[in-house]
């Protein structure tokens, strides 16, 4: 099983390939330009998957790697610094090519190393997790993060190519195939209802890593994905509504410390106080909630977030992206498969979800 998309935009146009299983080296190795390629990695995928793919480009690219420390805790210059490094250490050329082999935490980092060495080098993309195969691997966001908010540190980089093979999602641990389960409900329900009607009805497939469920649920994240991106690259109008649940979620993610709540965890819960609100506001029903709470655990997901003060939660969501002139922009559900950004809500109902009086 193979399938080709493509993205769009601004650019150059690229290819997502997604596979039940490949030769990782065979398939990147028509989207390297020089002759130098640094593969990115860190200590868990290194063990699984490094030394095949650097034993298959080797025989046509001078190949060297860095394996960086597992977990977003990491995500830090500190731990960039490591990648210029070894960059510089090995007189890597403008013509070089970075390889993200890892989730979403290699692929941010490797992507904003591509995007800032020598005021951009290529870079492909191979996600080694569900999360990052449907949702950060595509669509050129990378970055890094800061103590005082997540992701606030980055540019916006295109890949050259994006190879998602579904074999890789078999050594995933239970507790990460769950957190990339956010990101799949996530499309549901900002953009299709009946995708979220296949997933209420392939989950149990889907959780037990039914191969051709996981291609279909993959390919048809990054087909949304790849349409919003190429309408809104850099985020000024549509691109925004996959960040549903986000903003709460960093709040999360930021207070609780990276790495403790995984992204999607903390982005699962965020959802949920999002359609919390939407509900307050009059748009969707309390059935639709429990829905939204339901498809979630059958994920194996959080559907509360750890206690944060109020106060505390407002102040953190004032250094989200999306704020414009002061004000916290949301997004929320007009309905189950309709999202909408909005800074148009009243205040004493959000605050309400986040003290959890509602």
């Amino acid at each position: 099983m193979k399938a080709n998309l493509t993205v769009h935009t601004q650019s150059h146009d690229y290819p997502i390939v997604i596979t039940s299983q490949c030769d990782m080296a065979t398939e990147i190795a028509p989207y390297i330009k020089g002759k130098q390629v640094m593969v990115v990695t860190n200590t868990t995928v290194e063990k699984l998957y490094l030394q095949p793919l650097v034993e298959g480009l080797k025989e046509d690219f001078e190949v060297f790697s860095v394996v960086l420390p597992d977990g977003e805790q990491y995500k830090t210059q500190q731990y960039i610094d490591k990648i210029y490094d070894a960059l510089m250490d090995h007189h890597c050329a403008r013509d070089v090519t970075l390889v993200a082999l890892g989730g979403g935490v290699i692929g941010d980092m490797t992507g904003f190393a591509a995007a800032s060495f020598m005021r951009g080098v290529n870079f492909i993309q191979i996600p080694t997790t569900l999360l990052s195969q449907v949702d950060s691997s595509v669509g050129g966001k990378t970055g890094i993060n800061h103590p005082k908010g997540k992701n606030m540190i980055g540019a916006f980089w295109q890949p050259q190519m994006v190879l998602a093979d579904m074999h890789t999602l078999t050594t995933l641990p239970s507790r990460e195939l769950s957190a990339g389960m956010a990101e799949v409900i996530k499309y549901a329900l900002i953009m299709d209802a009946g995708f979220l009607k296949w997933l209420e009805e392939n989950m149990s497939a889907l959780m037990t890593l039914d191969k051709s469920a996981l291609a279909e649920a993959v390919a048809r994240c990054c087909q949304y994905k790849a349409d919003i991106v190429a309408q809104d690259e850099r985020e000024s109008g549509k691109r925004a509504l996959l960040n549903f649940g986000h903003t709460f979620g960093h709040v999360i993610e930021t207070h609780e410390g990276y790495g403790q709540w995984l992204h999607g965890e903390a982005v699962a819960a965020g959802m949920v106080q999002a359609a919390q609100l939407s509900k307050n506001m009059g748009w969707i029903n309390e059935q639709e909630v429990q829905r939204i709470c339901h498809v979630l655990q059958s994920a194996q997901l959080p559907i509360r977030p750890p206690s944060i003060d109020t106060e505390t939660a407002l102040g953190l969501m004032q250094h989200d992206k999306k704020v414009k002139l002061g004000q916290v922009r949301l997004i929320l559900l007009k309905s189950l498969g309709e999202a909408v950004v909005t800074a148009d809500f009243d205040h004493t109902l959000l605050e309400a979800v986040l003290s959890d009086t509602v």
